[in-house]
């Protein structure tokens, strides 16, 4: 097996072919040896196997890069799995890009050469020089700004081995510099305080991100993820927000005249609707009494569900609400880098119930989740940017936001619940203008629901998801919590 191993890793320097035959896709694994010698000039390759647990065998791979007679030592870490052959019986290496090297992705390549797009210095709103390695969350999106601005930056390429990432504008990531360039000068709207609060904020819980913006200008002041896979979710990912959607369903109900803050909205143990039964958090007490903002703020389910059933409300209002007055939902944000506005399709059945609870087929992510607050703080909306507008190349993305009326309704909510409500005890000793939202998402096979939270504090809206986190309050709510007593 050990044989078979080495082979399949190295061989590439002299023979792709057999040692692609060592694997159990030797068609896939054949061209990418044969790009790890001569497109990326790895060479002097040498293996040091790790203590193989079962059928995982790490290793250490020490080498040398080589381009137009300047060379550099490499050295890195990884693991493989082997596997019977169905036919065979032999050992094979079970082939994935990552075998040759950890950070390659499906459709990945190694390359050494000029730089895919000059260096850049990445500097904050007030001048601060923004560096991956003093604030790592930040290693995935100076990549992308990179690989879109550095030639209108003025920097000059330098040399080095890289991932190229597969996809249009997905970017490159450097692993190794055989020559420095001369990096331009590149603004962002960051600010270096904030993101480094963010950056401790989310390194206390597992899978989690976050992001914060002031609603005056869209402008993105910190985005922070702790994550193993290095995702940027805080920004790409498409997940069920919870409660967290009640500000757009409240937003909805307004607009539609079905209901107001001080308008009766009962919170019933229970609610039916298209022959699905929906239930509150257990040990919520009934009230029958209840307002609107009396169950906003303690986030009661079965009141929503049951309201949504109203006319003159339809499959579609909700996706309407979302689309028009905030901006979601529309493919057309343009931040800066990659990012997701959110889905909110129009839904049929119990999905329509689910989906104004933040269940269903509705996905966000912490930036989606940030712009609402800040559409409902301000009653305008603003497309989020990450750089400055000029950089762009044309208009962000722009929708109606809301009437006074609506708005001054979605803040009072909001503040009850950051005062009294689900949210107080993360935003206790918050003072001045605040609000807030909980929400926990249910998602089949997980322990613990998603956590997310969303609040803001003066002209600063943050907004959290912690995976498997618990309840809103529990997990995301301290993290943004934290952005806003620093920043806020």
């Amino acid at each position: 097996m050990r044989k078979g191993v080495k082979a399949a890793v190295v061989g590439g320097v002299g023979d792709a072919d057999g040692a692609a035959s060592y694997t159990d896709n030797a068609q896939a694994a054949a061209p990418a040896l044969t790009g790890y010698r001569e497109d990326a000039g790895i060479g002097r390759v040498r293996l040091t196997a790790g203590r193989i647990s079962g059928t995982r065998v790490p290793f250490t791979v020490s080498a040398t890069v080589t381009y137009e007679g300047r060379s550099k030592p490499l050295r890195y870490t990884s693991a493989l799995d082997v596997r019977r052959g169905v036919s065979t019986g032999r050992a094979l290496v079970d082939w994935k890009p990552g075998v040759l090297h950890p950070g390659l992705g499906r459709g990945d390549t190694l390359v050494t050469g000029e730089g895919a797009a000059p260096p850049i210095r990445a500097v904050d709103r007030h001048g601060t020089v923004l560096t991956a390695a003093k604030y790592p969350s930040l290693a995935p999106v100076l990549e992308q700004l990179r690989s879109k601005y550095g030639e209108r930056a003025g920097g000059r390429p330098g040399v080095e081995l890289h991932i190229r990432r597969a996809g249009e504008d997905a970017g490159t990531k450097t692993l190794l510099t055989l020559a420095k360039g001369r990096p331009g000068r590149l603004p962002t709207t960051l600010d270096a305080s904030a993101q480094r609060t963010a950056e401790r904020a989310v390194a206390r819980y597992a899978e989690s991100s976050v992001v914060a913006l002031r609603p005056s200008t869209g402008e993105v002041l910190a985005v922070a993820n702790h994550r193993a896979d290095g995702f940027n979710a805080a920004f790409e990912g498409k997940l069920a927000p919870g409660s967290t959607m009640k500000i757009v369903t409240a937003a909805m109900l307004i607009d539609k005249g079905v209901a107001k803050a001080s308008g009766p909205a009962p919170c019933t143990p229970e609610a039916t609707w298209q022959s699905q039964t929906f239930h509150n958090l257990r040990g919520m007490a009934p009230n029958a009494d209840a307002t609107l903002a009396d169950s906003f703020a303690r986030s009661c389910n079965t009141a929503f569900v049951k309201l949504v059933d109203e006319e003159p409300l339809t499959d579609a209002s909700l996706t309407e609400e979302a689309q028009e007055r905030f901006g979601l939902g529309r493919d057309d944000w343009r931040t800066g880098i990659t990012s997701s506005d959110g889905s909110v399709p129009p839904s049929v059945r119990p999905d329509r119930a689910a989906n104004a609870i933040g269940q269903g087929q509705v996905q966000l992510n912490p930036l989606n989740l940030a712009s609402v607050t800040a559409t409902a703080k301000t009653g305008a909306f603003r497309q989020p940017l990450l750089v400055p507008r000029s950089l762009l190349g044309g208009a962000p993305a722009t929708a109606r936001g809301l009437s006074a009326d609506t708005a001054a309704q979605l803040r009072q909510m909001m503040r009850r619940t950051a005062v009294s409500g689900t949210g107080a005890r993360a935003m206790a000793g918050l003072g001045g203008d605040i609000g807030a939202k909980t929400g926990s998402a249910e998602v089949d096979g997980q322990a613990q629901p998603n956590s997310w939270f969303t609040g803001y504090r003066g002209d600063v809206a943050a907004a959290a998801m912690a995976q498997e986190g618990g309840h809103g309050g529990d997990t995301a709510g301290p993290i943004v919590a934290a952005v806003l007593r620093a920043v806020g």
